[in-house]
């Protein structure tokens, strides 16, 4: 059994402690959060686990193998640095941490001493972005041109993080899995319209070197409330909805294609309007997958999937449209 301590038990922690309680291999040794009254009331549903309000105290028990980390982004790299130090295994929320520079010493710390970090990158656990995955690598859609994404919803409002780092780690973590690659460079533009200096709505693009784009929508300020990936190929088309309660995956047999020898308009582009199906996905719980996945590394010694390097390259991603959205949306360079 892989002793666990969990820290940080807020709204999105408390699903790591449920999860890591009930997942096969895993012991939920320690619950860890600063707030009492957190601690309070966790603690009747997992008597089996200690309570503690201390990092320290947590880091310095020999019984703890695995640390959860799910506090606020900015304090990511200071406590899976400090877990990595006490000879921990860390399992860190989106994002990694907040600059390329602070993600190359995490991935470092960890070559060094052999241990496991697995960054909170949930939708690549997700059993429709596998279904995705398998549908792109079958060929089946043919040539990839290009792919969007929109993370829509009227809240949650940060206040520590623009939307693009609080949401795209998302998107940007599937882009990156689903096309293989690291884009170029990044052009991004947001702007702040409920608190000053803090970006409500961004609207990026990646470019890749083979020509391929990606771009991404995120708002906590709009009436919708959208989880949707759009795939384009030069055969077929798929789209992922994770606001479907059952039909998340969609492949579109649709097509166009340009004839170089054309006599009229008509003739230039060929449309091709084929038939619509469901492949099955089999759907669990993506949290628990993704656990299962964190114990599974652990103990079998495997490197995760979105292992340091992954958050290493999702972050490079990140600072990169935080450059451009500063600069007006100018490219900048990953």
């Amino acid at each position: 059994m892989l002793n666990v301590a969990v820290v940080g038990a807020g709204s999105w922690g408390k699903n790591l402690v449920r999860n890591f309680a009930s997942v096969d291999g895993a012991w939920l040794h320690t619950i860890c959060d600063r707030d009492r009254k957190r601690l309070d009331a966790l603690g009747p549903a997992y008597p089996d686990a200690r309570l503690s309000s201390e990092l320290d105290e947590v880091l310095a028990d020999g019984e703890v193998e695995a640390v959860a980390i799910a506090t606020d982004a900015d304090l990511h790299f200071e406590h899976a640095a400090a877990a990595l130090q006490a000879g921990k295994h860390v399992y860190v929320e989106k994002p990694m941490c907040r600059t390329t520079g602070q993600a190359r010493e995490l991935l470092e710390r960890v070559r060094e001493s052999g241990l496991r970090l697995m960054v909170g990158h949930l939708l690549l656990y997700h059993p429709a972005v596998t279904k995705l995955k398998d549908v792109i690598d079958s060929g089946e859609l043919g040539t990839i041109y290009y792919m969007y994404t929109q993370r829509l919803n009227l809240g949650v409002v940060r206040s520590g993080e623009n939307a693009w780092w609080s949401l795209a780690p998302h998107d940007v973590s599937v882009i990156l899995h689903l096309f293989g690659d690291l884009p170029e460079r990044v052009s991004a533009q947001g702007q702040c319209y409920l608190q000053e200096g803090i970006e409500d709505v961004v609207f990026a693009t990646l470019y890749f070197s083979d020509g391929r784009m990606a771009e991404v929508h995120t708002s906590w300020l709009d009436p919708h409330k959208m989880r949707r990936m759009t795939i384009v190929g030069s055969e077929k088309m798929v789209t992922f909805d994770d606001v479907e309660p059952a039909e998340k995956v969609k492949v579109y047999d649709k097509s166009a294609r340009g004839n170089l020898s054309y006599n009229s308009y008509g003739e230039a582009i060929t449309l091709r309007q084929g038939d619509i199906y469901i492949p099955r996905v089999e759907m669990s719980e993506p949290l628990k997958l993704e656990c299962v996945h964190f114990v599974s590394s652990v103990t079998n010694g495997r490197e995760p999937l979105s292992g340091a390097q992954n958050g290493l390259e999702v972050v490079r991603v990140l600072e990169a449209g935080e450059r451009s959205i500063k600069d007006g949306g100018r490219p900048a360079e990953v």
